[in-house]
């Protein structure tokens, strides 16, 4: 992919969350049945590493479970971050060690930012699809790699939107933003998102989101020195909006 192509897909949805952060964030407070279901099978007290934390709704269900451990959450919008911070402090304190900063994954020096904080477990939960072209996404995977023990798991979530009419009748030509779809990559969709708040009158946003198939997501593990261990479906309608993958550091 050219990297005019990605710069114009990565300005779509940072435009996106510094337009839609607050209605975004109020769209999040509960986190899914699926990351509920890796929570649980986390030892508790290690120490986690959240790429793409939003406004920290799961840093805040870990510190309600464990008494114990650290997390630090990563996020490339500062309004999501302040929605996570103001969560932080109305929240009842717990044990765990909570941060958060501010990184972008298409930066490189993103994991200088990690670098700092040792981590036993990476999560991506919807994180991934925002990411254009498969060399970024194998670069961001080669860092997050980097980052983990021997044997340590990344573990991520990528929406399956194919399987929900109403969001197939969301898919939007790429014309509405100047782009060839020539230039892009299968499975590449353009989103319109719809929300308000209280008060506020709707409008409508555009997301670009990759549609993951399990042989790319296969291919993506071997490239970058992992291992899939475990996958499930869950979430949304019909439970299965959500691919969730278990992967381990080779």
């Amino acid at each position: 992919m050219r990297s005019e192509t990605i710069q114009k897909l990565l300005e779509i949805n940072d435009q996106f969350y510094q337009n839609f952060a607050a209605a975004f964030a109020a769209t999040r407070r509960r986190i899914q049945p699926g990351v509920r279901r890796v929570l649980q099978n986390l030892p508790v007290g290690g120490r986690l590493l959240d790429l793409g934390c939003g406004s920290g709704a799961l840093a805040l269900e870990l510190d309600r479970r464990w008494q114990t451990g650290s997390y630090l959450g990563l996020d490339a919008s500062p309004a999501l971050l302040a929605e996570a911070r103001a969560a932080l402090r109305a929240a009842p304190s717990g044990g765990v060690d909570i941060r958060f900063a501010r990184a972008n994954l298409a930066d490189p020096d993103w994991v200088e930012v990690a670098a700092a904080y040792p981590v036993d477990v990476v999560l991506a939960f919807a994180v991934l699809h925002h990411i254009p072209s498969t060399g970024l996404r194998q670069q961001i995977l080669r860092q997050v790699n980097s980052l983990l023990p021997a044997g340590g798991l990344f573990i991520h979530s990528e929406w399956q939107f194919q399987y929900s009419p109403r969001w197939q009748a969301r898919i939007q030509p790429w014309s509405r933003v100047g782009i060839d779809e020539n230039d892009l990559e299968e499975g590449d969709t353009l989103l319109d998102w719809r929300h308000y708040l209280p008060g506020q009158p709707e409008q409508v946003g555009l997301r670009y989101v990759h549609l993951f198939s399990r042989q790319e997501l296969s291919a993506l593990a071997g490239h970058t020195g992992f291992a899939i261990i475990e996958e499930f479906e869950s979430d949304g309608e019909g439970g299965r909006l959500g691919l969730y993958q278990v992967w381990r550091k080779q």
